[in-house]
């Protein structure tokens, strides 16, 4: 990307204060995270429910030995993995069609996508129908989970963006013990009730999040992409709670057309396939290269999976069942996800304070000792009853360091390391790759850990040790520090310098100044000059 200017001269966007309208926003959209969590975590507990072994197995729980009586692991393999792969598919999918009809529409489709999918779950009574529900489900997952934080990563202040996309992780692990808290109160029961109560209440989660996108406005983003610019910085004014014409909305109205602008001169344009194809241009080796952007977001979210974290939650109540001395493993269950839950909020200061690429770091050496203690103590000493309580113990302080970094920063940084012309695409290939992860790990784990299988048992946490010591390096040498700037700054900071320097970098330009944008703006004529610019690429995107 030669030829960008880069004066000395220390060019500031003045920012609207934040007000409580963009939180509750962002905090609405958030909540998008509950069903993502919640979907995630109730199938953890139904598999291990009487019930539903005895309807999905036909076994009689009082003829058939205890170690029998047990879903096979290539079914819990394929149940649990089955969402995964859906949600891979859906978050490709849902990029094209955010471009297309906009973030909020396609996160309401998503949404009655997946009430199908919850349909098909609850009304199943064997294997053949919970796996096309959470296949379809999964779709549904997959459009929410892309465009969620893509929507509010372009809405949010950038002082408090980091927080508020965090706070889609918290939601997400409130949907985690909530699903958790519903599979403890419905495991005892002796009819259907038992496991399509936990699968139904996934519908209202659903609901809500689709009235409730019907009240928030468009991405402006989304509007300048499009070229409909009155439009944009109508939304602006909304959700910075400034008049239209005020000097706040038209220097942040000029910043992101002057970097679509400039984006889309040094980016090819053409066809479907093109647009696609831009994702990977670029010198993997360049800075600011959009293969670079892509290859650091997609694998930054393969180590997020990569931590082990959702061993815990999706084979955890399974798993602290080969412990042998727990007396009721799914209330250790819901332990870790409430520990999940009170975690998280750590992050929603730290990542401001401390940054993002700090945290990620401390996060992976924190979950490092973690797991390998819990390790260690279960093979030296693994069946006393102490011992178990150790390993508990240690597995909930590394829940607390993934839930407070990994957890929401992965997020956040997918979110922000985008420009605007590839940043739906991009953003969705991340998630895809979250889900692509997932659905490996969700579909080895069981072989891996079960008796009859790998049997490696708490020997498993060697591996997801080793894995978060390869976050650590990789955090060290590859992942930027974009605090405090807004997604438009982030774009030349990622140009400028390099990850270990990254923290240092200050704006000290800015892109409507680049293309000629910053007086119009001060006239406010911006609008005007900006859609004679935007208008050729406009026609193209249609």
């Amino acid at each position: 990307m030669a030829g960008r200017v880069t004066g000395p001269t220390d060019v500031s966007l003045v920012e609207a204060p934040v007000t409580f309208k963009a939180y509750l926003m962002c905090a609405f959209a958030a909540f998008g995270g509950i069903f993502f969590g919640y979907d995630s975590g109730y199938i953890n507990g139904v598999m291990a429910m009487d019930y539903f072994i005895e309807t999905f197995e036909g076994l009689d729980p009082v003829t058939t030995p205890p170690e029998d009586f047990v879903i096979p692991s290539w079914k819990k393999s394929l149940i649990t993995s089955i969402l995964s792969a859906g949600t891979f598919f859906g978050a490709l999918i849902a990029g094209d069609l955010a471009d297309w009809f906009g973030r909020r529409t396609t996160i309401i489709t998503g949404c009655g996508v997946f009430i199908v999918g919850v349909v098909l779950q609850t009304a199943s009574t064997g294997l053949g129908l919970i796996v096309a529900g959470r296949l379809i489900a999964g779709f549904g997952v997959g459009f929410v989970s892309a465009i969620i934080i893509l929507y509010m990563s372009e809405i949010a202040p950038r002082k408090v963006r980091g927080a508020i996309v965090s706070g889609y992780q918290f939601c997400i692990t409130v949907g985690l013990m909530l699903a958790s808290c519903v599979d403890y109160g419905t495991e005892n029961r002796t009819d259907s009730g038992s496991y399509r109560i936990p699968i139904a209440l996934q519908m209202l989660w659903a609901l809500i999040l689709a009235v409730g996108l019907f009240l928030l406005p468009e991405s402006p983003r989304y509007f300048v992409k499009k070229g409909r610019l009155e439009k944009a910085a109508a939304v602006l004014s909304r959700v910075r709670g400034q008049p239209v014409d005020s000097e706040y909305i038209r220097q942040e109205l000029a910043e992101i057309v002057a970097n679509n602008e400039y984006e889309l001169q040094v980016t090819p344009q053409g066809g479907y396939f093109n647009s696609w194809f831009n994702c990977f241009r670029g010198n993997l080796f360049s800075p600011n290269s959009n293969v670079r952007r892509t290859v650091l977001g997609t694998s930054l979210q393969m180590m997020q999976q990569w931590t082990g974290v959702n061993f815990v939650f999706y084979f955890g109540t399974t798993f602290f069942k080969t412990l042998g001395t727990i007396d009721d493993p799914f209330l250790i269950s819901m332990i870790t996800t409430i520990v999940n839950v009170f975690s998280t909020p750590v992050s929603f200061w730290a990542i401001e304070r401390v940054g993002r690429r700090p945290l990620l770091l401390w996060g992976a050496l924190g979950m490092v000792i973690c797991q390998f203690i819990v390790a260690i103590v279960g093979v030296t000493d693994g069946q006393n009853p102490k011992a178990v309580s150790a390993m508990i113990s240690f597995i909930c302080i590394y829940i607390f360091f993934f839930a407070s970094t990994w957890g929401p920063g992965a997020w956040v940084v997918i979110g922000e390391i985008f420009p605007l012309p590839i940043r739906s695409r991009g953003v969705a290939l991340s998630t895809a790759s979250n889900w692509l992860w997932n659905c490996i790990i969700a579909v080895i784990t069981p072989y891996m850990v079960d008796k009859e299988r790998g049997n490696l048992g708490a020997k498993v946490f060697f591996i997801w040790g080793s894995l978060c010591a390869c976050c650590f390096v990789y955090t060290y040498f590859l992942i930027p520090e974009t605090k405090g700037l807004t997604l438009e700054q982030v774009d030349k900071m990622m140009e400028e310098t390099t990850p270990r320097t990254s923290s240092k970098w200050k704006p000290h330009t800015t892109f409507a100044a680049e293309m000629g944008l910053t007086e119009k703006a001060a006239e406010g004529g911006m609008v005007e000059k900006a859609e004679e610019s935007v208008v050729e690429v406009a026609k193209q995107d249609v």
